[in-house]
């Protein structure tokens, strides 16, 4: 490799029952824009959590300019120059504080002289490190008030403030529009400019194409090879990801749609939703399109009872349904998997089984006492049917990879009784080969006669997998569309606000 750079040599990490790290290499060199990528579970943040001193591995060594360097926690990565931005922005912001404040945390926390704080100092060199980015936020700002992208910016800012030698970007488009997108890959080109390798997890590998020149694959936690970007294809890249050919991305499910059995009739609520009428029929994959903050997370949190209603009806099997909260909902024959599974989805620090058997629990359930055969079974069960990869029913959901955690978050409603599944963004941060259990998986509902509403960004998924689609549009719905009657540019055109007058 290059003499400057970062390089990992065979390094090896092991959890309980699991070796998420075989003797793995990685080297990134000075200014290079370098793809890490693999399925879930592979291990690409297992090994990055080692780089940016969150685990200590088992075996292996890290050289920075060809000298060997040791990283014992995240003080010693950041001393080195390394610091990785996580998918979860809002866990390493203090959302009470300013953008100038989060900025200069480490600087206030661990580097402050003496007992006085020069607030303009702070201001001035916050904003300063905004302007090096092309970035027009004010400092002075509250971080709760800023949008997903912009808290994403700031985690950067606070990067190149403590100039940051190499930068970690773990899944950073998951949340974020196409404008937005597109900003931070222009921020990418900025601090790759002034000398910063950048190390980019992601999924999506039409990002991958655009903006790296590397790309490394990991599968099953060994090494699979790096490539030059421009020498591949995705086809040839999934192909190394999964280790074997990816046939066919959305499963084709023949199934005959029934009457109507979910209604929502002129339905306003908190989150911006205006005037949303929708229906479901049985065996039916009814999409929900459009940008970011069109309004879709709003509608189905709305449609579960986690956001009060101002006024408008749901009907489910004929019956008015009004629950004031996901309990209720729950009763009702409703279920949800939210985008913000780690938040919202599961009880991280939990088990597999406590999370799959948590809605169902009553079941398990004789008076006061449970039966702990009957839940060791249904959780196995739920693993096997979802493809959960995990040593035992056991493992805590935290110790997951983020396409594991989906599928727990997924799988526990599965074995439910409900009627109508909401699905908000399901795939998000999930690889190809998980993608399409998950839409298999949901392929097997309708063809239990279930109704699926499923709300998502990627024009892809509303093409390949739903039967008919609604476009909503500064929370409201803004055309009906039949699937096969349709294609992306009219998907985008009612998503962008176009098209209403026709």
């Amino acid at each position: 490799m290059d003499s400057k750079g970062l390089e990992m040599k065979g390094i090896s990490m092991v959890f309980p029952g699991v070796k998420a790290l075989d003797g793995v290499d990685f080297s990134v060199k000075k200014g290079e824009v370098h793809a890490l990528i693999g399925a879930n579970g592979a291990g690409k943040s297992t090994l990055m959590k080692v780089l940016s001193g969150v685990y200590q591995n088992t075996a292996g060594e890290i050289f920075i300019d060809e000298q060997k360097i040791e990283i014992h926690n995240p003080m010693d990565a950041k001393k080195n120059g390394i610091v990785i931005v996580y998918q979860e922005v809002d866990t390493a912001l203090i959302p009470h504080l300013s953008v100038a404040e989060n900025i200069m945390m480490d600087y206030l926390i661990g580097e402050l002289k003496g007992i006085f704080i020069d607030w303009k100092m702070i201001q001035r060199e916050a904003s300063e490190t905004m302007k090096k980015l092309g970035l027009d936020i004010d400092v002075n700002k509250l971080v709760s008030e800023l949008t997903l992208s912009e808290k994403q910016m700031v985690l950067i800012g606070r990067a190149v403030f403590h100039k940051a030698d190499y930068l970690i970007l773990d899944e950073p488009t998951a949340p974020l529009s196409v404008e937005e997108t597109d900003r931070l890959f222009e921020i990418v080109e900025t601090v790759k400019n002034r000398g910063v390798s950048v190390i980019f997890i992601s999924h999506r590998l039409d990002e991958i194409f655009k903006i790296c020149e590397r790309i490394t694959v990991l599968r099953d936690g060994q090494l699979v090879g790096n490539y030059l970007t421009a020498n591949e294809t995705i086809d040839t890249i999934v192909e190394k990801m999964l280790g074997r050919k990816l046939e066919s991305t959305f499963p084709k499910h023949e199934v005959e749609i029934g009457g109507k059995i979910f209604e929502v009739r002129n339905l306003n609520g908190e989150g911006g939703v205006n005037d949303v009428n929708i229906h479901i029929n049985a065996g039916e994959i009814v999409g929900i399109s459009g940008l970011v903050g069109a309004g879709k997370t709003e509608l189905v949190k709305l449609l579960f009872g986690a956001t009060r209603r101002h006024s408008g009806e749901v009907v489910l099997n004929g019956k008015s349904v009004a629950p004031k909260n996901p309990a209720a909902a729950v009763k009702d024959g409703l279920a949800l998997v939210p985008e913000e599974r780690r938040r919202e989805g599961v009880i991280v620090q939990e088990s597999i089984e406590t999370n799959s058997t948590l809605p169902t629990l009553k079941k398990y359930c004789n008076g006061p006492f449970m039966n702990a055969g009957m839940l060791r079974e249904s959780a196995l069960k739920t693993i096997r049917t979802v493809g959960i990869k995990a040593p035992s029913e056991k493992q805590l959901v935290s110790k997951l990879s983020g396409g594991n955690q989906q599928k727990v978050a997924l799988g526990k409603w599965i074995i439910s009784d409900a009627e109508v599944f909401l699905f908000d963004e399901p795939t998000k941060g999930v690889d190809v080969g998980s993608k399409a259990e998950i839409y298999k998986l949901i392929g097997g509902l309708v063809e239990k006669k279930k109704g699926v509403l499923y709300a998502t960004c990627e024009f892809s998924e509303i093409l390949g997998l739903t039967d008919r689609v609604y476009v909503m549009y500064n929370g409201t719905i803004a055309a009906e569309l039949v699937t096969k009657n349709t294609n992306e540019e009219e998907l985008l055109l009612y998503s962008t606000g176009g098209g209403r007058d026709e």
